[in-house]
């Protein structure tokens, strides 16, 4: 087996529907149960375009990751995200290479 990477996670670019933002984020906040492992996610959006987000999620591991990116409960919680965008997602799935977060953000 390979060495386990220290943190690793997926980078996706969203373009929500109008007027979804608020139902994506109540979306997000979901139940940390069966999140094991999960260090942190951002959601960025566009100041091109408020409706495309860019959403990083990151992970103590990649086979945690992958235990939650294929879980059941994930794919239902995703089937419901999707619902309220206009188009698939971009994934982009990777190694953590370098962090640096030094305060907690809060959403105006």
């Amino acid at each position: 087996m390979g060495e386990e990477v220290a943190l690793y996670g997926t980078i996706a670019k969203m373009k929500l529907k109008p007027g979804a933002e608020g139902k994506m984020m109540q979306a997000m906040e979901g139940p940390d149960a069966g999140r094991e492992g999960h260090v942190a996610t951002y959601v960025f959006k566009s100041d091109a375009d408020p409706n495309v987000h860019f959403v990083t999620t990151v992970f103590e591991s990649k086979s945690a990751y992958k235990k939650f990116a294929d879980s059941p409960a994930q794919d239902e919680r995703f089937r419901q995200m999707r619902e309220l965008l206009a188009a698939d997602p971009e994934w982009h799935d990777g190694e953590v290479v370098h962090h640096d977060t030094k305060v907690e953000a809060t959403r105006h």
